[in-house]
C-alpha cells in the first residue's frame, strides 16, 4: 500500500479519536447536542480511515456509510452489530441538528458514545490487520 494512503488512514483515525474526546468533553459539560455531533463524526472519520485503505471515499455522508457497509461489513471485516454505530449515530446527529424539539438524555448520549467507542476500536483493529497483511504480501 502506498505510504500516502497509510498516512491518510492514520490521519483519519487520529481525527476519529480527537472527535470522540471532544464528544466526551461536551457531554461532561452538559452540551448534549454538541456531543451527539462529535460522536457521529468520530465514527465517520474512523469509517473513512478504513475506506482510505481501499482508496475509496464519498462526498456524501450516506455514501460513506454505504461504501463502508459494502467493503467492510459485507466482507466480514467489521461485524454488522458493531457497524450499526455509524448509521445510528448519523441519524441521531441529523435529529439533533435538524429536528425541532428533539431531546436526548445524557444516558441516551452515553449509549451513543459507548457504541461509537466500540466502533472506533474495531476500525482501529481492522486497520492494523489490513496494514499488517499488506506489509506481509
Amino acid at each position: 500500500m502506498k505510504s500516502e494512503i497509510v498516512d491518510l488512514a492514520y490521519h483519519r483515525m487520529k481525527r476519529a479519536k480527537e472527535a470522540f474526546r471532544d464528544g466526551e468533553l461536551l457531554l461532561n459539560q452538559g452540551s448534549i447536542w454538541g456531543a451527539v455531533g462529535r460522536f457521529y463524526y468520530a465514527a465517520f472519520y474512523a469509517a473513512r480511515a478504513l475506506l482510505a485503505t481501499r482508496e475509496l471515499d464519498s462526498s456524501k455522508h450516506k455514501g460513506v456509510i454505504l461504501l463502508f457497509s459494502k467493503h467492510f461489513v459485507k466482507e466480514n471485516i467489521i461485524f454488522p452489530e458493531t457497524a450499526k454505530a455509524l448509521s445510528r449515530s448519523f441519524e441521531k446527529r441529523l435529529d439533533s441538528d435538524y429536528e425541532d424539539y428533539v431531546e436526548f438524555s445524557s444516558e441516551d448520549v452515553k449509549a451513543v458514545s459507548e457504541e461509537v467507542l466500540s466502533f472506533i476500536e474495531a476500525c482501529q483493529q481492522a486497520l492494523e490487520k489490513l496494514l499488517e497483511k499488506d506489509a506481509n504480501s
